[in-house]
């Protein structure tokens, strides 16, 4: 059976030993170089699944931060397209097909990629409606649960994971 990752972290930080042997069989890697973070950083006071579900939380708000870059990402092609559809309409004009210089400008150019909107719009909107008040209730959440500390979830990941490999637990470098 596994041991919970709290029960884990603080064996491991007290040297009663994990689910995976005890620390005092491995070497000692506390000297001048450590450096450990604020000794809360994996919260031990905190339930392993009241940190489970913050952790979902802050993935969830990970998984918008790629959708609202996916987002700027069409932004900025979408608006390179525009500026490169100028380009060729001009081409055409140059080139002496005037007439459907005008029928591309007329019918594409300067057009809404959505019904009223153009991308900026729509990058704008999606940050007030959904964006920020995502942030701000991932952050309340942490606040209220975990103290404001982010990554608890992976802090006893990292914990837990260096303490079987006899790692220091915050050490520098490997």
């Amino acid at each position: 059976m596994l041991v919970g990752i709290s029960a884990c972290v603080s064996s491991t930080v007290t040297g009663r030993g994990t689910r995976h042997g005890p620390v005092a069989d491995r070497p000692d890697r506390t000297d001048q170089t450590d450096r450990r973070p604020e000794p809360d950083r994996t919260a031990p006071q905190v339930d392993d699944a009241t940190v489970d579900a913050v952790g979902k939380l802050s993935e969830a708000l990970e998984w918008v931060e790629r959708a609202r870059g996916a987002l700027y990402e069409f932004h900025q092609l979408s608006g390179r397209a525009d500026l490169l559809l100028a380009e060729a309409v001009e081409g055409l004009a140059d080139a002496g097909h005037g007439e459907l210089a005008d029928e591309v400008r007329r019918e594409i150019f300067g057009r809404n990629v959505l019904d009223g909107r153009w991308t900026f719009q729509i990058v704008e909107e999606y940050d007030e409606i959904y964006y920020r008040p995502f942030v701000e209730t991932d952050r309340r959440v942490r606040d209220l649960l975990t103290g404001g500390l982010r990554h608890v979830y992976e802090a006893r990941m990292k914990a837990r994971e260096r303490a079987w490999a006899g790692r220091d637990l915050w050490g520098p470098g490997a």
